[in-house]
């Protein structure tokens, strides 16, 4: 390989971890945030009719990026999983690969099911079946909080495992 095929092949693949952990950061992020910051102070100072349109118009925001997350991730992470041998990377990078893909599966649950659920039930005002979807939507956003928290730690301990 010559000196510039080296560079051009280096700087791809640092474009494309820079994509990689940028998606990461606003999806697994904005996660954590909403999850440990937003969630309990919504649910303590607000009733269920103020709270429930609340995360209805906060996911009518946050889930665009995640969108746009799952783009990047899938995209940049095949890209370099296409570099470090396919199916012959180390483990814990395929590790990664198959913990993102179940979370890009549970995003698509939350988005097309209790969170369809949760704005028409705010846009009825039926604030029973709103909080059932939103406890859906808490209990998967928790599983997927988990998920991309170990990636990260795979991310960063995976070669020393």
């Amino acid at each position: 390989m010559s000196l510039s095929e080296f560079l051009l092949v280096n700087g791809v693949m640092s474009l494309s971890l820079f994509l990689h952990v940028i998606g990461v950061v606003v999806w697994v992020g904005g996660m954590f945030f909403a999850y440990m910051a937003l969630r309990p102070i919504a649910a303590t100072v607000l009733e269920p009719p103020q709270r429930l349109t609340l995360w209805a118009g906060v996911f009518g925001k946050f889930f665009p990026w995640v969108w746009v997350s799952v783009v990047l991730v899938l995209s940049s992470g095949l890209h370099m999983l296409s570099f470090l041998g396919g199916l012959g990377a180390p483990l814990y990078v395929l590790a990664m690969f198959v913990i993102g893909v179940v979370m890009m599966m549970i995003f698509f649950v939350v988005y097309f099911s209790p969170y369809r659920r949760l704005k028409q039930a705010v846009a009825e005002q039926n604030w029973k079946s709103g909080g059932a979807a939103l406890g859906q939507i808490r209990q998967l956003i928790g599983i997927n909080l988990s998920l991309g928290l170990i990636t990260i730690v795979l991310a960063f301990l995976g070669r020393a495992l």
